[in-house]
């Protein structure tokens, strides 16, 4: 009999359901940074200065880079007849100060949510408070939040730990403020044990999360326990992006990780996945959840679905330079 010919068939892509989590990707003040720097490029010319990366995104800071934008650590780095532009993480006070001693002529990109916890800060001190300040240490916020004030008027707290050790000098003259990309669990927690140990303690009227951090985890938890595996789209440096992979941890994800690029994707690790769920931090563009999506569909066959929890609109205005 003649010999049979084993001929393997191209296999199929496997199914794969990704779940988009909405609101993700850029918040109204990344928004307003970023477009900062475009239109200060465009009225005053190449180049204009920027201290610090003003969002934590590297894709971002090297288009902004193509365009005409040099980044700095420091002040002294600027030339003193080009524009500079502080980030949208907020700077100390030193900073603008030390920019007019120079004659130098700048914007100021930081967030106005992240200016609503400066100025409460400041009412706190001028009352007379002992400021507690929930945050990481060494992240560019919390960096300018506690710059806001003569040096010991804030102290940090970045886990219920430091919670339930910190001791004030006068516990009826205590406030607190926090970080605007915490997690808000973790917030939570470390406010209750604030309050059980002070129960005089003000805290902000409003909430000083951002809508945009509280809104992306929302997200993530809606979707969390219907996916295999998900991806938070962002930088390891942003704030936000990891709270977004912590959450999705909580909330009993097998596989969660912190992506920068498609490139990037263990692709090993989502073999077995049957539904994907996608988010992005405040601080990522869009395009790189295309970009994602797309390296997807090369190795699954992948049904799309989005979903969201709320609609964001909100929008904040440019400094006054760049619109008269």
């Amino acid at each position: 009999m003649p010999s049979t010919l084993n001929v393997n068939p191209t296999d199929a892509k496997p199914d794969l359901t990704v779940l988009l989590s909405a609101p993700r990707g850029f918040c109204a003040g990344v928004d307003r940074a970023i477009k900062i720097v475009e239109l200060a490029v465009e009225k005053y010319g190449p180049p204009v200065y920027v201290r610090h990366e003003i969002v934590h995104n590297r894709f971002v800071v090297e288009r902004l880079e193509r365009l005409g934008a040099i980044f700095v650590d420091e002040l002294d780095q600027v030339e003193t007849d080009r524009p500079v532009i502080f980030s949208a993480h907020g700077v100390p006070k030193s900073v603008p100060e030390t920019a007019e001693s120079r004659d130098l002529f700048y914007l100021d990109a930081t967030c106005p949510l992240v200016s609503k916890v400066h100025v409460e800060a400041e009412k706190h001190h001028s009352e007379g408070f002992e400021i507690i300040l929930i945050g990481h240490a060494g992240h560019p916020e919390v960096i300018g939040t506690m710059g806001q004030l003569p040096d010991g008027a804030i102290s940090l707290v970045e886990t219920e730990q430091d919670a339930q050790t910190i001791i004030p000098k006068n516990t009826e003259k205590l406030a607190y403020i926090t970080q605007t990309t915490l997690s808000v669990d973790d917030t939570a927690s470390i406010v209750a044990v604030l309050k059980s140990r002070f129960p005089a303690i003000s805290g902000p009227h409003k909430e000083d999360i951002c809508y945009a951090t509280t809104n992306r985890q929302e997200a993530v938890k809606r979707i969390a326990e219907d996916c295999d595996a998900l991806l938070v789209i962002g930088a390891p440096n942003s704030s936000n992006s990891m709270r977004l992979v912590e959450v999705a941890q909580r909330e009993g994800v097998h596989y969660a990780a912190l992506v920068q690029r498609a490139s990037e994707i263990e692709w090993e690790r989502l073999a077995d996945c049957k539904t994907l769920g996608i988010t992005a931090g405040a601080s990522a563009p869009e395009i790189l959840v295309e970009e994602v999506i797309d390296a997807a569909r090369k190795r699954f066959s992948v049904t799309l679905k989005e979903i969201a929890v709320t609609q964001e609109n909100v929008q904040f205005k440019l400094p006054r330079p760049l619109t008269e």
